[in-house]
């Protein structure tokens, strides 16, 4: 079958590979029939995620048709259209019985750091992704979800993870009616999470970041104020000068260790690798806050340290929470969102690619090339 493989930093191609196979009683195989390229593959593609070993495929934003099963799967069968969440879950561990299925203890062998992941290196449980003609899919019982009837697959295959992830950063956050939210990043989970912060109530959104273009897609999907960081002498200054010299509410870091706009976090985080990232983002969250406000993180940082300034965290009084997407736990208040037309997830996709484009796919998202926000891969064999 055809699939990315990545072969090194900022190296990936379409390849012929073995088509999967059930391993497990509980899995299933499914032919891919939409996968996306997240901004948090491109951690991936810059070399910036540890063990991301040559050979894998990546895609953890992906849906498909079931083509076979384990004999222990029970939830799904042959023929049904399924979006398939990016965490691995197993349903049944201390953590995925609260409903945080992105922490499930049994799906990764480092589960003490995170819970298994599709398409995300060998830290996140080394599986295979979705960017493929087919994937195994592991817990089918738990994570494939089948598409409602009438729901466009671009929509679908957006609740794999932009869409939740957009929403649990806003829910996070503990937004009150009247609240000022500033996002930091205008990339698709962040102008997910700045459209979704009006649904708890927000009274003003704000979107930082410095690809104008993006500003522009946020103001008008978004709704919000969005405003290039490089106009500014200090975005942290910007941010309490519009607040009254309070500072936000509420901070989202919807970016992640691909931030700019700090010499030194770059040339740490990002060249030198000297910490997990870049954590400009992070910076600027803590800082442009208000005391007592809260810092919702949803941006991928990678397992190691990073320089946070954990005593402006402390002397503020600040709240942070931060956690990988539940996207099983959100699904059923997030398809009705879409089905309601409260939310239009498939507005987002800029760009449709062949999977045997790849690496043009990749080098277009990663270098925002033809005002790209969301590039969605389509397998030769999706047929829809």
């Amino acid at each position: 079958m055809l699939a990315m493989d990545y072969r090194g930093p900022r190296r990936v191609r379409a390849a012929q590979k073995p088509m999967p196979e059930i391993k497990h009683p509980q899995d299933a195989i499914v032919r891919v029939t939409r996968a996306c390229i997240c901004g948090s593959d491109l951690h991936l593609y810059n070399g910036n995620v540890p063990d991301t070993r040559v050979g894998t495929t990546f895609g953890h934003e992906f849906t498909g048709i079931v083509e076979e099963v384990g004999p222990e799967v029970t939830k799904v069968k042959v023929g049904d259209h399924v979006l398939v969440p990016f965490n691995v879950a197993c349903g049944e561990c201390h953590f995925c019985k609260q409903g945080m299925f992105g922490n499930c203890h049994e799906s990764n062998t480092q589960a003490s750091a995170v819970g298994g992941i599709f398409g995300y290196s060998h830290t996140a449980g080394g599986y295979n992704g979705g960017q493929a003609e087919y994937a195994r899919v592991p817990y089918a019982n738990v994570g494939p979800t089948v598409i409602p009837a009438g729901m466009d697959p671009d929509d679908a295959v957006l609740l794999t993870d932009v869409v939740p992830t957009g929403y649990q950063a806003a829910e996070m956050a503990g937004i009150q009616p009247g609240d000022t939210v500033v996002v930091f990043g205008a990339g698709p989970i962040g102008i997910m999470a700045a459209r979704c912060a009006w649904l708890f109530g927000a009274g003003r959104v704000i979107v930082i970041d410095q690809v104008d273009y993006r500003l522009e897609f946020a103001r008008n999907y978004a709704k919000c104020e969005a405003y290039n960081f490089n106009e500014m002498a200090d975005p942290v200054v910007f941010i309490k000068k519009t607040t009254d010299f309070m500072g936000a509410d509420v901070c989202i870091d919807a970016v992640g260790a691909e931030a700019s706009g700090n010499a030194m976090q770059t040339i740490t985080g990002r060249k030198l690798l000297l910490q997990a990232g870049s954590a400009t983002a992070i910076h600027w969250a803590v800082n442009s806050v208000k005391k007592g406000g809260v810092v919702s993180i949803v941006g991928v940082y990678g397992p190691t340290d990073n320089l946070v300034p954990i005593g402006n965290v402390l002397n503020k009084g600040l709240t942070i929470r931060a956690n990988q997407t539940s996207v099983k736990r959100l699904l059923p208040r997030l398809i009705e969102h879409v089905q309601n037309g409260i939310i239009n997830p498939k507005a987002l996709i800029t760009h449709r690619i062949p999977l045997e484009e790849v690496a043009d796919g990749y080098r277009i998202f990663s270098d925002k090339l033809d005002s790209c926000i969301k590039t969605v891969l389509i397998s030769p064999s999706a047929k829809i």
